[in-house]
């Protein structure tokens, strides 16, 4: 139950359209839902601004989807991410308006439609980068930002993002995702005066260490302004951004 919900029940009750039992019962499941093996906190979106979002990966279909389909009982957005495509092939079971990013890997259910806010610029090193930089993208849009991509932009041929920079000027927050030596969040700090969330991703060889490598050099940057999530957590970055990018627009 978000905050525009509760606006709504309280005035339904206000206007006398509602009793105070039948609001009392609609109200009855917050703070949390318990399933025995998960406690659904739908109270997540009057603290947070957002709703619970289901992490997949470690769960059983069944849980996944049973999770979900709580969280859009009482909740006009509902993320899940990890998700594979028989989490998907459930959800939509029930709930048809859900929407899958195969590489981004997550679950999108949107009840109500908004004018996304601001402008968050997602920038990938390479290729090999895009899952987590869609997973971002995916968290970010849903939470009602305008989103863009800039793709396989990396160090290797440097002249590939500088032709971007107008683009790169336009946003008000920028993610950057790289894995190899994980350079690329201090060169996009070093030209613009925007905050910067840079995300390692797991991909290179095997001195890379499967991101710790781009980890250690993003926490080391010499170039303030950044701030560094976690190894593949697309869905941290988005989130930051979101956040970032709403103050002073609503």
């Amino acid at each position: 139950m978000d905050l525009s919900s509760i606006r709504e029940l309280l005035l339904e009750v206000k206007s006398g359209n509602l009793d105070i039992d039948s609001a009392i019962e609609k109200l009855r499941l917050l703070p949390y839902e318990d399933l025995g093996y998960a406690r659904v906190d739908h109270h997540r979106a009057l603290r947070k601004g957002f709703a619970e979002v289901v992490f997949c990966q470690g769960k059983t279909t069944e849980q996944s989807v049973e999770i979900i389909k709580r969280l859009a009982e009482k909740n006009n957005r509902v993320l899940a991410t990890r998700a594979d495509r028989e989490v998907f092939e459930r959800v939509v079971e029930f709930i048809p308006i859900a929407r899958y990013n195969e590489l981004g890997r997550t679950i999108s259910i949107v009840k109500d439609e908004v004018d996304p806010v601001g402008h968050i610029l997602v920038i990938s090193a390479g290729t090999a980068d895009l899952a987590v930089a869609e997973e971002a993208i995916e968290t970010a849009s849903i939470m009602g930002n305008r989103v863009e991509r800039l793709y396989d932009v990396g160090v290797a041929g440097l002249h590939r993002l500088l032709g971007s920079l107008d683009k790169i000027n336009e946003a008000k927050v920028l993610i950057v995702v790289a894995g190899m030596e994980g350079a690329l969040p201090s060169v996009v700090a070093g030209l613009v005066n925007k905050p910067v969330i840079a995300v390692p991703t797991s991909v290179g060889y095997g001195a890379s260490f499967k991101g710790l490598s781009a980890l250690l050099t993003m926490l080391n940057s010499c170039v303030p302004g950044i701030a560094v999530v976690n190894i593949d957590n697309g869905f941290g970055a988005g989130y930051f951004a979101s956040m970032i990018n709403h103050i002073g627009e609503e």
